[in-house]
């Protein structure tokens, strides 16, 4: 037998900006990413999420004028392709469809870039798209809510869902840049302002003490979406999360371990069954209260961290149960959640704050007590 053995790496590295206004003319920051590429005009394609453009009207002619300023490095491509709002442009196939057919009319390639500008679901289906299309093409991420800047915009992830099944579709690419412009926060609606927090929430539990800390003592502060607040919440989050993908070992994901996927089993089944009615971090927060729950009951942390865990979700505003719950199949969430990890399942717990191990067993009994607590302490109101 003869084999040819071939190894090699590949080294990543992209900017993560915090900024406002990022279309003043006198704002160098998305100039500068460009520039990054060469010093000549790059030809960039805007992907924009509908809700965003009917939340601020004059961001199409903003983009325009920035561009004809900084013509030397921007050539826009116009029209922007304009894209669902919501969990519909990762289930529905038609948005993907129309951005190979536009970067094929547009003759965008591999060294043009895509901007897209949007919630987390638009940035995850176009990522997708972005990175499907002629194998990959530069990526310029500008998430638009506090879950698409704290966590889903800034990983190296992008998917669709298929067959019913979220984010069955997908790659690991990073992104050429990622501009967090954090004005775009300011319209959202109450639910996804606070529904991101939970992403905050999550990491601080398992990664900083701190910082979970601080979320629990600003947490009035965060319900009531200070700024000052929010932001510095945004950047510590988007910190712990971009350090974990680069020094963990796996940032593509090819063993079983997901420490960020910390209350995610039961929250992407929860997600399904509610017939997406739950916000993505809406789900998580429950499922963060959920399995700190189990983590008392198997005495893996305090009844007096778990107090802490409930209140801080409670007072920014989440409700830790939903009708869905009641339909939670345990055995089969965590079976199709082990199938999504790949190879063994591997559940993310506390053992204490700040700190996680990863389990491979769950007690069936002691999880469904859980959920029964939940539902009888937190009742269902929908």
């Amino acid at each position: 037998m003869s084999q040819i053995i071939q190894r090699f790496s590949v080294s990543y590295e992209f900017p993560v900006s915090f900024t406002r206004h990022t279309f003043a003319v006198e704002n160098p920051v998305l100039r500068e990413i460009l520039q990054r590429a060469g010093d000549r005009e790059h030809k960039v394609f805007p992907v924009i999420d509908a809700d965003v453009l009917k939340n601020h009207p004059q961001l199409i002619d903003d983009l325009t004028e920035y561009a004809r300023c900084h013509s030397d490095t921007i050539n826009l491509i116009l029209p922007p392709l304009i894209v669902r709002s919501g969990e519909i442009c990762k289930s529905d196939p038609q948005e993907v469809e129309e951005f190979y057919r536009l970067t094929q009319d547009y003759k965008i390639d591999r060294h043009s870039f895509v901007l897209v500008i949007g919630g987390g679901s638009v940035i995850d289906a176009m990522g997708y798209a972005a990175a499907t299309a002629h194998r990959g093409i530069r990526l310029i991420r500008m998430p638009t809510t506090v879950l698409g800047q704290n966590d889903a915009g800034i990983g190296v992830k992008n998917a669709v869902n298929f067959l019913g099944r979220k984010n069955y579709l997908g790659t690991f690419v990073p992104p050429f840049a990622v501009i967090n412009d954090f004005v775009f926060l300011q319209t959202l609606p109450k639910r996804d302002q606070r529904a991101g927090i939970a992403e905050a929430v999550k990491v601080s539990l398992i990664k900083d003490a701190e910082f979970f800390n601080w979320l629990h003592q600003s947490r009035h502060l965060l319900a009531e979406f200070d700024e000052q607040a929010v932001a510095y919440m945004i950047r510590r989050c988007a910190e712990l999360h971009l350090h974990h993908i680069a020094t963990s070992g796996d940032p593509f994901e090819y063993g079983s371990a997901r420490p960020l996927d910390f209350g995610h089993w039961s929250a992407h089944r929860l997600e399904e069954l509610s017939h997406h009615d739950l916000r993505h971090g809406e789900a998580v927060a429950i499922g963060i209260a959920l399995d700190s729950l189990y983590s008392a009951n198997m005495g893996f942390i305090t009844q007096e961290l778990l107090e802490k865990i409930v209140a801080t979700l409670r007072d920014l505003g989440f409700n830790l149960s939903h009708s869905a719950l009641t339909r939670l199949d345990i055995h089969k969430a965590l079976q199709d959640f082990r199938e999504h990890l790949g190879g063994e399942l591997c559940i993310t717990l506390l053992t204490g704050e700040g700190q996680a191990a990863q389990f491979n067993h769950i007690e069936l009994d002691v999880m469904q007590r859980s959920i029964d607590k939940l539902l009888s302490d937190f009742p269902a109101t929908n």
